[in-house]
């Protein structure tokens, strides 16, 4: 869930395979409750629950999960979530975006602030690191669902900006506020999506020798392992 931050592939190699599923479920869950409270229970008639669920499939996360999380939206009528997201600086002042879903501000407030603390950090005000960084709508699919070629030219006519092929999934690229309307295109090609987000990608790499990996990889931790994160992005780049 860490985005641009190069914390993905390491992430991986720290053997915490059920806790990391366990978190990740957490989160989709919450963001497809989110979803389906704010706009229709329709899948079809709601791109951003559409995107959640494409995610969490992605994610093999089972059926009966996914039809709770959007149950969930109307047995809690009460309960408000709050997009809340929070700017500073890590160890070796790695600038990092956090993005939060919260039913409780002052309790994730004072969370994070913690994180930082701890890491030897700090928060900062908005726009504070964020002008570190492009927001960007960035689509990811299996290179299983699309050739290189045929994803290129889609691309092109559905009004992405780029298209990159990594090694297992092609990325797309394009406005944060058109995303949806790039998606909606792609998907009269494709219908299986390994996600789709607005991600804050850094302008320049600050990098982390080996050295001094240990106390970033604690931080990157500490944010992951919070129920109310949903993303961080970093401009650390490991070497």
């Amino acid at each position: 869930m860490a985005g641009h931050s190069h914390w993905a592939g390491i992430k991986h190699k720290k053997g915490k395979a059920d806790k990391q599923r366990s978190k990740i479920f957490s989160k989709l869950s919450k963001e497809i409750t989110v979803a389906a409270k704010l706009g229709d229970k329709d899948p079809a008639m709601n791109p951003r629950l559409r995107s959640a669920i494409q995610a969490a499939r992605s994610a093999n996360m089972p059926k009966d999960n996914i039809e709770r999380a959007i149950d969930k939206s109307s047995i809690n009528a009460e309960l408000n979530f709050e997009n809340l997201r929070y700017e500073g600086f890590g160890p070796d002042k790695v600038a990092v975006i956090v993005e939060t879903l919260t039913d409780n501000k002052n309790r994730t407030a004072s969370n994070i602030r913690t994180i930082f603390q701890k890491a030897g950090g700090n928060l900062g005000t908005q726009g504070s690191a964020s002008h570190n960084f492009n927001q960007l709508g960035i689509i990811k699919i299996d290179k299983k669902e699309i050739s290189d070629e045929q994803i290129f030219e889609l691309a092109i006519e559905a009004g992405a900006d780029e298209c990159k092929t990594n090694d297992d999934f092609h990325e797309i690229q394009c406005p944060f506020n058109e995303i949806y309307t790039v998606k909606k295109e792609l998907e009269k090609e494709i219908s299986n999506f390994i996600s789709t987000e607005i991600e804050w990608i850094p302008l320049n790499n600050v990098e982390i020798s080996k050295e001094k990996n240990e106390s970033l990889i604690n931080f990157f931790d500490s944010l992951e392992e919070d129920d109310d994160v949903q993303n961080f992005y970093s401009n650390a780049k490991f070497v």
